[in-house]
């Protein structure tokens, strides 16, 4: 990605719709599905530009084409403390799999935490390169997904036949 500082957007073609890429410097700031909730206003998006993202485009058709189970980017996503220890989380959740809510908040040391663990992955600003589509309901439902379930069930459809795993719900 180019070094300059400032806010720039590529849009590209994913089997789910459009995604567009957002960045600053040479991190990945936003990574949003057309019509996702808490998406930023197109103007906060900077210029669109094709350059300088070929290394997101790149893993990201070879995610799709299920050639790749893990993202190698530069991510520099803002939030809070909180939600950044979360997000950290859901990079660590394995392709293929899933974790609940309330797990993730006993990783990070109180059960009670698993509607703020909710909160902060229905924030997370990098969807799929930071696998927020992998955190399902303590009984395995489907729950929440700023993208809407249909593409987090497709996300996971995805990587359950690229890994010959099988989900429960």
């Amino acid at each position: 990605m180019k070094t300059t500082q400032a806010t720039r957007h590529t849009v590209l073609d994913s089997p789910l719709g459009e995604l567009t890429l957002v960045a600053e410097g040479d991190g990945l700031t936003g990574l949003y599905f057309e019509g996702q909730r808490r998406r930023p206003p197109r103007e906060a998006l900077g210029p669109r530009e094709e350059n300088g993202f070929e290394a997101a485009r790149q893993q990201l058709e070879e995610y799709f084409a299920g050639r790749r189970t893990r993202f190698d980017l530069r991510l520099a996503a803002r939030g809070e403390r909180f939600q950044q220890r979360v997000w950290k989380l859901l990079e660590e959740i394995p392709y293929g799999e899933t974790r609940s809510y309330g797990q993730l908040a006993r990783e990070l040391g109180d059960p009670a935490l698993a509607q703020a663990v909710g909160a902060a992955n229905g924030r997370n600003p990098l969807c799929v390169v930071v696998p927020c589509h992998r955190v399902v309901g303590a009984d395995g439902s489907l729950t929440g997904y700023a993208g809407g379930l249909e593409r987090k069930r497709a996300l996971l459809d995805l990587e359950e036949s690229a890994t010959g795993t099988e989900r429960l719900f």
